[in-house]
């Protein structure tokens, strides 16, 4: 059950495409986990409309734990927190508290992007450290709204790459996915046509492979996860989307 935190983790990370608002104040999502036939944990997202600074910001909170049997086995509890400027899309903190198994975090990281450095407090350590990031970069968070209003996934071709600089903890990252093409995907509220990714990952203990990712999301305006699974070194994960609430835009279902 260990690794049911990395794919709260990827869930939360999650990577779409449009090129207009896909998101507003009050969004949100749920998904259920599951580790083989069991049904292992819980993750959820949900935006909200504030002030950081004066600044007017998407507050994006993202939760997952497990649930029943699983957390018997092996606690998580995951939190992550970006504030996204409204202005220019781009992160202004961000925030992870997690307990996985006893293994715990409690950072914040605030970005100053016109120094372009990142001030990361470890609360746990109390110690405090600043490191540089590239232009315009986004943090676990940040990238799964980003892209859902930047990227227009109609011009995007099979086999296309997509790469984003992500800064993680305290270092950053070139995040990279690709176009996989187009399903129908049969879900709780009726078939829906989706877009289907496949991020890299590194392979090894957790993964079987980097291309152990497969990401099913809506093929509407909305952009958001319907289905993500995870070949894993032993075993797989599955996440699937079973509510949501205040979607932006229109839901849309394949009618026959």
């Amino acid at each position: 059950m260990k690794h049911l935190s990395i794919l709260i983790l990827l869930l939360i990370s999650t990577h779409s495409f449009s090129q207009k608002q896909a998101y507003d104040d009050g969004e949100f999502l749920k998904f259920r986990v599951h580790y083989g036939l069991i049904t292992a944990g819980i993750a959820t997202l949900e935006v909200k409309s504030e002030l950081i600074d004066t600044k007017e910001v998407f507050h994006v909170i993202g939760f997952g734990e497990t649930t029943g049997i699983a957390s018997w086995f092996f606690h998580v509890e995951d939190h992550y927190e970006s504030y996204i400027s409204k202005e220019k899309d781009l992160p202004l903190r961000f925030i992870r508290k997690i307990d996985e198994g006893g293994y715990t975090k409690d950072i914040q990281i605030d970005f100053n992007h016109s120094s372009q450095n990142a001030t990361i407090i470890d609360f746990k350590n109390d110690t405090e450290k600043i490191v540089s990031f590239p232009r315009e970069v986004q943090d676990m968070v940040s990238s799964f709204y980003y892209l859902r209003n930047n990227l227009n996934a109609k011009d995007i071709n099979v086999n296309n790459e997509i790469e984003l600089d992500m800064f993680f903890d305290r270092e950053n990252y070139k995040f990279k996915l690709k176009f996989l093409g187009r399903e129908i995907l049969d879900t709780k509220f009726g078939a829906v046509s989706c877009i289907v990714f496949r991020p890299y990952v590194q392979s090894g203990r957790v993964f079987k492979e980097k291309e152990s990712l497969t990401i099913w999301i809506s093929d509407d305006d909305n952009k958001i996860p319907l289905l993500i699974r995870a070949d894993l070194s032993v075993g797989s994960l599955k996440a699937t989307l079973v509510e949501f609430n205040n979607l932006k835009n229109s839901f849309k279902i394949v009618v026959d």
